[in-house]
């Protein structure tokens, strides 16, 4: 009798309102599975074609190899335009980088005349359509009469890889607590010693994070590339060049490849983050 008063008592919930409670507990992740689904089928569609036997066309599934990966380098240039993206980006991020931390310190440590003119010209680059930007370097290059090339690509890349660097950096400069110079120089250290010992370790992650979003823009850019490169191959120039006859395998090893690389640089760096912390 008992059992059956309390029986009686549960409220029974529909099924209707149990499926709409679970979909509203767990509506952030089935957000985030589609959302990473979507992101992710481009970069699952350049794996598994890299181990496509795909002839002279890589646009149809042909049959399961491993020699695409054995011999990255063979479809004909794509080694030679995957070397000049990555002089060209070494070179840009290593001037941007340089740079764009010295800009970001003055701007975000010093007041000075026309501080907040550098802030919004700074941005000026980030905002500009490339199109704009590339065809505007390419008239500036042209009337200084310096044909298209290597050099002027790598000029073309720091002038926009800059305001990315200088955008990370100051962002982690704003984050410091200052009390910690503050107590080096109180123990004696100079200026010197204080931003080699305490500022810079302390800066550092953010601007190694600039240095590898600068190389990541400079590498995968093709617009401003394609106006001021001339007959320079660049690696996205020569996949817009593939891509009518379809991107050859090759081109996808080596896409994977760097997409693989990048993934395990962001793992140990949260890694020895993980570490630092604990």
């Amino acid at each position: 009798m008992s059992q059956k008063i309390k029986d009686a008592t549960i409220p029974t919930i529909p099924l209707g309102a149990r499926i709409q409670r679970w979909i509203g507990r767990n509506l952030i992740r089935i957000y985030a599975i589609f959302a990473f689904t979507y992101l992710f089928i481009p970069v699952a569609y350049t794996f598994v074609f890299s181990f496509n036997d795909a002839g002279k066309s890589n646009l149809i599934w042909q049959a399961f190899t491993f020699k695409n990966w054995q011999n990255p380098c063979g479809a004909p240039e794509v080694c030679n335009a995957l070397g000049n993206s990555i002089k060209i980006g070494f070179l840009a991020t290593f001037f941007a980088t340089i740079l764009g931390t010295m800009i970001a310190f003055a701007i975000g440590r010093h007041n000075f005349k026309g501080r907040s003119a550098s802030n919004l010209l700074i941005f000026l680059p980030m905002a500009t359509p490339e199109i704009v930007l590339g065809a505007s370097l390419l008239s500036l290059f042209l009337v200084f009469k310096i044909n298209p090339g290597f050099w002027p690509t790598v000029i073309a890349h720091i002038v926009f890889c800059i305001s990315f660097v200088v955008v990370t950096v100051k962002a982690r400069i704003a984050s410091l607590d200052p009390r910690l110079e503050q107590a080096a120089m109180d123990l004696y250290a100079n200026e010197f010693e204080t931003f080699r010992r305490v500022t810079l370790p302390l800066v550092a992650p953010g601007i190694a994070g600039a240095a590898l979003l600068a190389f990541s823009l400079s590498f995968d850019d093709f617009i401003i590339t394609n106006f001021n490169s001339g007959t320079l191959t660049t690696f996205p120039k020569f996949i817009y060049v593939s891509a009518a006859r379809g991107i050859p395998a090759q081109a996808n090893v080596i896409g994977s490849a760097m997409f693989f690389l990048a993934l395990a640089l962001v793992i140990v760096g949260q890694l020895v983050n993980r570490r630092k912390v604990r």
